[in-house]
């Protein structure tokens, strides 16, 4: 029981601590005690976390106080989120040093889905809803975001007055989430934040042109694609992603587990195969495939 104390007690001083990073961005007492009133309720181990639940974790007699701090009170969320970042960075990172395994950051998307007719974003289906593209820092030590972006859908950046009508301002265009992806990643890059390796799954994986501006840039990177993807390999100049594993002899496979999932390990065979082997003689590239260990020939 004491060591539970003690990491309560340790969790409340760090966010204290995270809190007086940006607390200067407030201007009022109130929204400042309400910001750490929010994040107090976003880490407690609520069953559902919305405006009311939250303001009942905090003591608060109705959701009030923390619907003004995110719709009304005046507050830039980009220098929050600046200050938020650093703070991260200072406490995971570490300078850099080559291609160190321990950091990764993961553009990847999630996207809350809304009720109310000003919400905006696409859900794969019929639904108001807000999609984002957010960008995540991950270390041996934590992880956790360290940039975002709302994606609009074509739809709604060439309805101006219903842009107008969510609160979004008429300079907003439309952009892919994969160009949002390289923004960050990019942002990321020229503010030096130290970081080892760029990860992306199949969503963003897929551009050539961003694999070619990582590599050109001399990023480490490992990004998913699908089997029906183009590869450049020693046997031909553009090469089907799923080729050179054909014919490959057994003992190449390897099985591996990729981690723990909701029925237990989550095994497969891997395998790897080399390509663009004539670009440069200090870096080397792979294309790295998996398959089912029950149905390996689908």
């Amino acid at each position: 029981m004491g060591g539970v104390l003690a990491d309560a007690r340790s969790w409340a001083g760090e966010l204290r601590t995270l809190h007086e990073w940006f607390v200067h961005r407030f201007a009022r007492s109130e929204p400042r005690e309400s910001a750490l009133a929010y994040m107090r309720g976003l880490v407690a181990p609520l069953e559902r976390k919305n405006g009311r639940t939250l303001a009942e974790e905090a003591g608060h007699a109705g959701p009030d106080r923390l619907h003004r701090l995110l719709n009304r009170i005046d507050w830039d969320a980009d220098e929050v989120l600046d200050d938020v970042r650093e703070y991260v960075v200072q406490h995971l990172g570490r300078p850099r040093c080559g291609a160190d395994r321990g950091r990764h950051r993961l553009p990847g998307e999630r996207g809350p889905v809304g009720r109310g007719s000003a919400a905006v974003g696409t859900a794969g289906r019929t639904e108001n809803c807000q999609a984002g593209v957010f960008l995540a820092y991950a270390t041996g030590r934590g992880r956790t975001l360290i940039d975002r972006r709302l994606y609009l859908p074509a739809s709604w950046t060439d309805d101006r007055e219903r842009c107008r009508r969510a609160g979004i301002d008429d300079t907003a265009v439309f952009e892919t989430k994969v160009a949002m992806a390289r923004a960050m990643v990019r942002r990321a890059s020229e503010e030096k934040i130290p970081f080892g390796w760029v990860t992306a799954d199949a969503g963003y994986g897929y551009s050539k042109s961003w694999r070619s501006e990582l590599e050109r840039a001399d990023v480490f990177h490992v990004m998913a694609t699908t089997r029906h993807g183009t590869v450049v390999t020693r046997w031909a100049m553009d090469h089907p992603v799923h080729g050179p594993f054909r014919d490959l002899p057994r003992q190449k496979w390897k099985r591996r587990s990729c981690g723990n999932g909701a029925h237990g390990p989550r095994v497969f065979d891997w395998a790897r195969a080399e390509a663009r082997p004539w670009h440069r003689k200090d870096r080397r590239h792979w294309v790295i495939a998996r398959r089912s260990v029950r149905r390996p020939h689908t």
